[in-house]
């Protein structure tokens, strides 16, 4: 069977139902298929409310336990929506069961198909009672089941909601974008401008906080260059910007893995603050000197002030020797 039958609503059934959406006073409509045929059976009147009204459904005068039919359902006010009932009992003959199947996508096309917000499809007269319907709103109301990664994600959103309360009314940002989402702390944000401006400080550690995704400030002073190692968590991933000695006037934060994060808080908070474009990756906070960072950094063609990013399990691979 193909997924239309091409079977359409006759002219007295859009006739019937155009009547009833008029008039506002019937509250079911029953439809057949006959004679290749979508045909109008009978209508019930409105007595009582929606729920109630069900139980007009139940006598065989209206539905039999072994034929399909479709049943055009008024809604109650304030509403003006029609729910569609589609009948197909299970002890229905199995080339009736697809008739119907395939023609009710033709029913509400020939009706008016944004008339019908909802539909139901009952095996049997148990499907249309009072409790019935009500179990079918609570379904249909319920939220969508999640995944095992949706519910997680689900749960950190709600965790970054309850960690932004402390921020008072100050709007969490995120500065690096969709594709690595990390938000930062008001601190962790602040300290970035004041790194710029504070001669007294070189050094600002900024540590991740898994279940929220939040940068937060882990370390924010002063230190050489051959104790940055020592100043940086051995065990846990962090971003380390590293502001080398020089005039305070010509200060500089180099780039890490939250280049675009740093520079946009400094566009907005220190705005005469310049960025290069370097930055340095290990997995070996010990290694970090001096030495180390003049030759990462290549100081004759750079100015004097660099960020290093320190990044646990990240490790920068080392090159091809070079050819003679």
């Amino acid at each position: 069977m193909s997924a239309s039958s091409g079977i359409i609503a006759s002219s007295e059934l859009t006739a019937a139902f155009a009547d009833a959406v008029q008039s506002g006073s019937i509250r079911f409509i029953k439809v057949s298929i006959r004679n290749e045929s979508l045909v109008h059976d009978l209508s019930i009147q409105i007595n009582a409310s929606f729920e109630d009204d069900l139980q007009h459904l139940q006598g065989d005068d209206v539905l039999l336990p072994d034929t399909p039919a479709y049943i055009l359902a008024r809604l109650d006010p304030p509403s003006s929506d029609w729910l569609a009932i589609n009948y197909v009992p299970d002890a229905a003959q199995v080339r009736e069961k697809m008739l119907y199947a395939s023609t009710r996508f033709s029913l509400l096309k020939s009706l008016g198909s944004t008339l019908f917000t909802d539909t139901i499809f009952a095996t049997s007269k148990n499907d249309l009672t009072r409790e019935a319907y009500a179990s079918h709103v609570r379904h249909s109301t319920a939220p969508n089941p999640l995944s095992k990664r949706e519910q997680e994600i689900a749960d950190l959103r709600a965790s970054e909601s309850r960690a932004a309360s402390y921020e008072g009314s100050r709007a969490r940002v995120n500065h690096i974008g969709a594709g690595i989402s990390f938000n930062w702390s008001s601190q962790a944000e602040n300290a970035v401008a004041e790194l710029v401006e504070n001669s007294e400080k070189n050094l600002l550690v900024l540590s991740v906080e898994p279940k929220t995704e939040t940068l937060d400030q882990y370390f924010f002073g002063n230190t050489e260059a051959e104790s940055l190692g020592a100043a940086l968590p051995v065990s846990e991933p962090c971003y380390a910007l590293f502001a080398r000695q020089c005039d305070v006037n010509k200060r500089e934060i180099g780039s890490s893995a939250t280049y675009e994060s740093v520079k946009s808080i400094l566009t907005r908070l220190s705005p005469t603050a310049s960025i290069s474009p370097r930055k340095i990756e290990t997995s070996d906070p010990a290694e970090l000197n001096n030495a180390f960072l003049d030759r990462e950094l290549d100081t004759t063609h750079l100015p004097q002030s660099s960020v290093v990013q320190a990044s646990k399990g990240f490790a920068k691979p080392k090159g091809p020797p070079r050819r003679r």
